[in-house]
C-alpha cells in the first residue's frame, strides 16, 4: 500500500457536495465517496462538529483524512468522514456555528 499526503482545499473538497441519504454522500466534484457502505452513519454532536469548525476558523491543521483510490479512480473515505461532513454541512448551511452561518459570513471570513 502506498500513501501518499496531498493538500486538498476545503473548496475543492466541498465542491459539489450531495447528500442523498441513503444512496451515499459526495464531495469533491463528485469524485469522492464520503460515506461508502462499510462507514457508520453521522453521529457527531453539536460540540464535535463545531470543533471542527472552530479548528479551520482558526488555521490549524485537521488530522490527515485517509482516503483510498477505487477502480474506476474515484476517492472513497477510509478516515475522515465525520470531519468532512461537518466542513460540508457547514459551508452548505445545514447549521450555523458561533450563531452565524457560513453565507453570512463576509467573504474574507469565508476565505
Amino acid at each position: 500500500m502506498k500513501i501518499e499526503l496531498k493538500e486538498i482545499k476545503i473548496r475543492d473538497l466541498t465542491k459539489g457536495y450531495q447528500d442523498n441519504e441513503e444512496n451515499g454522500v459526495l464531495g469533491y466534484g463528485g469524485k469522492l465517496d464520503i460515506r461508502p457502505p462499510f462507514q457508520r452513519e453521522f453521529i457527531y454532536k453539536d460540540k464535535q462538529r463545531d470543533a471542527v469548525i472552530d479548528t479551520v476558523k482558526k488555521g490549524f491543521p485537521l488530522n490527515v483524512m485517509y482516503w483510498a483510490v477505487r477502480e474506476d479512480g474515484k476517492y472513497e473515505v477510509i478516515d475522515g468522514q465525520q470531519r468532512t461532513i461537518s466542513i460540508c454541512q457547514y459551508i452548505e448551511g445545514d447549521y450555523a456555528f458561533e450563531k452565524r452561518f457560513f453565507h453570512n459570513l463576509q467573504k474574507d471570513e469565508q476565505e
